[in-house]
């Protein structure tokens, strides 16, 4: 594919005009933010990359779009993708960094550390005994790249991890895959639910009342996509001892609002969407990288199944 002109769209362009030049690249680039980008800069393009394309933009015009972030529904969400124009993604630390977050809250809970902090407070003495996470078990939704690296990090302290997916296939980093259409018997004895699903028309919603009816006591821990969360599902399972703590990364509105009780409640913690950031140099290398095997037509591992969603 023949790739001459790129636009590039971030509010970290400064940052990544810095690595990107260090490469000495042939092609014109233009950096733009949100607000700037145009029709006419897409006409003028073969190649854009950003977090995602504004709703009332034509990306059509180019010959290939790249995302900066691991995710792709800011590109297809809402909208029927010319399968003309390739999608990729990035690959970076994404797994390593969730697999870290996810591990630490669940350190957190099995060492009993909120109930020491408590005590420490109110200083009263008494010996809790920690929990060992090879007596733990994890269901795990989503079992690509992401999801496999996180089984692997906890698989290390000897948890059981199971994996969810949409097609149920075996993975080796699982001790069991089951589809989700058949999910429910694989989650009512866990300990912990993570998800790390994409967002698409078969995750939204997917955690709902029906699902926390069948889990009880565990922690649910979201790196995902917070529209695959009913909110008010999850609040009332929070309130009914479903789940006795929720770890959440991702919202469906974000920031997330000041008047939203989830930042109220004692038993749910919330972060700002940064379980799996993407640095600038990482961005840059992986769309180097890309790139390259654009332009001599090779295989593409980050590539979109369109049709999928991921």
């Amino acid at each position: 594919m023949d790739i001459q002109k790129i636009i590039i769209v971030s509010p970290m362009i400064n940052e990544l005009k810095e690595y990107i030049d260090q490469y000495n690249l042939d092609q014109e680039i233009r950096y733009l933010t949100d607000d700037k980008l145009t029709e006419e800069d897409l006409e003028w393009a073969d190649a854009f990359c950003g977090f995602q394309i504004q709703k009332n933009i034509d990306y059509s015009k180019v010959k290939w779009v790249h995302s900066l972030g691991a995710g792709v529904d800011g590109f297809l969400s809402g909208r029927n993708w010319n399968e003309n124009v390739l999608l990729t993604r990035t690959i970076c630390s994404f797994g390593q960094r969730i697999g870290e977050y996810c591990l630490s809250y669940i350190l957190r809970d099995a060492q009993a550390h909120q109930k020491f902090a408590e005590q420490q407070d109110e200083k009263t003495w008494n010996a809790i005994t920690p929990e060992l996470l090879s007596k733990k078990r994890a269901v795990i939704y989503g079992t690509g790249e992401i999801g496999q690296k996180v089984s692997g990090i906890l698989s290390v302290f000897g948890m059981k991890v199971y994996g969810i997916s949409l097609s149920g296939k075996p993975k080796s980093a699982f001790n069991q895959v089951a589809a989700i259409d058949s999910h429910f018997s694989v989650i009512k004895e866990v300990d912990y639910v993570i998800n790390t699903l994409p967002l698409t028309d078969k995750t939204a919603d997917l955690f709902d009342k029906a699902f926390f009816e069948q889990v009880k006591g565990v922690g649910f821990i979201n790196t995902g996509r917070g529209k695959s969360v009913v909110e008010a599902a999850l609040m009332e399972a929070v309130e009914k001892g479903q789940v006795r703590f929720a770890v959440l990364d991702v919202f469906r509105e974000e920031p997330l609002p000041a008047s939203h009780p989830f930042w109220e409640h004692p038993a749910i913690t919330i972060t700002p969407h940064i379980s799996a950031v993407t640095t600038a140099k990482e961005a840059v290398g992986c769309f180097i990288d890309t790139l390259e095997k654009v332009k001599s037509g090779q295989v593409l591992e980050n590539k979109i199944d369109v049709q999928k969603g991921y």
